[in-house]
């Protein structure tokens, strides 16, 4: 058998490096003239000489695959699962379905009590107790103290956390209809809850991520917007020839495939593909020239061809009739298992809001972002906002299992953060400032990648600009 070393020396000799991939192809084959008839057939622009160089490269032998064979498991999310809306009936469930899982995370945690009881019993006046309840209304008193209206299924009360507490600091940060907990101290006249701490489903502190035992790493990207003026083509070849050059299982797209049609005011004078099927056309052709070894997993984002309001299914079949086989189609949100690696991937529309609604937040803080979903359990929790959600019997934007990974995207800026186990990744976007942002101050960071061995959970950034 030829050695590693022979074969990448005679590849050198005619100013052709080659990948790793290749010479392991060599070896296995172990055919004297093979690397002769690879260097005859590569064309005469090639610098790297990788698997797309070699014909059949990706295909089984005596029941071996020559290169790794991804291993993903739709968890959560898969087709046809986000059904519909049935009317006024499944947003009593949808609530109740939050409240009693959130809730739950929380009273695992700490002593509780309804709040039907805490005002009904005398004897728990002025005395230490713990009570949970889904927020209502918050707002800033005249003498900017905090109040929040939190109810459960029992009764409704009214909390103060004073601006002199330290856990004022956590009550500037609530936002409507999420989940907390709050100890403290009912008022004398049992109308004000007084407030020392508040908890949140949050992660526990010794979270432990799980980590592959085997080889493979998973490339995250989003925000893509094939179709759009400012989307960066030359940049995107960059990006294709770079994975077909490596050894990467996995490519995980979060939504906003296309730039869509009619999705603001004036955008057809930004488009240069002005059909929607014709966008998705191209986007199915930008899939088949990456690597057919890779599985590419999909998820929606508002600008798609979907309803917006979240969770939204998948990109429907008379849009992906040119992508390639290796493509899984999935909602959003959606888990998916890579090698035992956990993904919740969701777009992102969610920050919206929060920047709307967190004080401090901004969309430079993709990162951050995803830290406050990670500590409410939850991506889309204030509703009526500019992100519609259709509730269904069961709340399904509830971060539950806890993923290794959170990918997002949707505000086109790179975030990455390590929050109590969980990576979370916002890769950015590929398309340049539009005019709106432009408009916003938004400065978007294009055309880049995020990588994660899926075996350390290290990522990497790589740029094609």
């Amino acid at each position: 058998m030829l050695s590693a070393q022979q074969i990448t020396l005679r590849f050198l000799e005619t100013k052709l490096q080659v990948h790793p991939e290749v010479v392991r192809f060599i070896q296995e084959r172990d055919e004297l003239d093979l690397i002769e008839r690879i260097i005859a057939q590569v064309p005469g622009d090639t610098v790297v000489v990788s698997a797309k160089h070699i014909p059949g490269m990706n295909a089984t032998r005596d029941g071996t695959r020559f290169l790794s064979d991804p291993c993903v498991e739709v968890i959560s999310g898969g087709p046809g699962t986000s059904g519909c809306v049935n009317g006024t009936n499944d947003y009593i469930h949808y609530f109740r379905d939050r409240f009693n899982r959130l809730g739950a995370m929380i009273r695992s945690r700490y002593g509780t009590m309804p709040i039907e009881a805490l005002l009904r019993n005398t004897r728990y006046r002025q005395e230490e107790c713990t009570i949970i309840g889904m927020v209502v209304e918050v707002k800033t008193t005249t003498n900017n103290h905090r109040i929040a209206e939190i109810e459960d299924s029992s009764a409704k009360i009214n909390v103060l956390f004073r601006k002199d507490r330290p856990v004022f600091a956590d009550a500037e940060r609530i936002i409507h209809d999420e989940v907390i907990g709050v100890k403290g101290k009912l008022s004398n006249d049992g109308k004000i809850f007084f407030a020392e701490n508040l908890y949140r489903p949050d992660i526990r502190i010794d979270n432990t991520p799980f980590k592959s035992e085997q080889p493979g790493k998973a490339v995250f990207i989003s925000d893509v917007h094939v179709g759009s003026n400012t989307f960066l083509a030359e940049c995107w070849s960059r990006f294709s020839d770079w994975l077909s050059d490596s050894d990467f299982s996995y490519l995980l797209i979060a939504g906003d495939l296309v730039d869509g049609i009619g999705i603001y005011p004036g955008q057809e004078s930004e488009l240069v593909i002005k059909n929607i099927y014709d966008q998705y056309d191209a986007f199915g052709e930008m899939m088949q020239d990456l690597p057919s070894r890779m599985k590419i997993i999909i998820s929606p984002g508002n600008h798609d061809v979907v309803r917006g309001a979240e969770p939204q299914p998948v990109i429907p079949e008379q849009f992906t009739k040119k992508f390639p086989a290796n493509c899984i189609l999935v909602e959003n949100p959606a888990v998916v298992n890579l090698q035992g690696v956990r993904v919740l991937m969701y777009h992102g529309r969610s920050i919206d809001d929060m920047i709307g609604l967190i004080p401090g937040a901004s969309y430079e803080q993709s990162g951050l972002m995803m830290e406050e979903m990670l500590q409410r359990r939850h991506l889309t929790l204030a509703y009526g906002r500019r992100t519609p959600i259709a509730a269904g019997k069961t709340d399904r934007m509830i971060i539950d299992p806890l993923p290794e990974i959170l990918h997002t995207g949707h505000v086109h800026i790179r975030g990455l953060t390590q929050y109590r186990g969980v990576l979370g990744i916002n890769a950015g976007t590929w398309q340049s400032q539009t005019s709106f942002q432009k408009q916003m101050n938004v400065n978007p960071t294009p055309a880049q990648a995020v990588v994660v061995d899926l075996q350390t959970l290290i990522p990497e950034t790589f740029t094609f600009l």
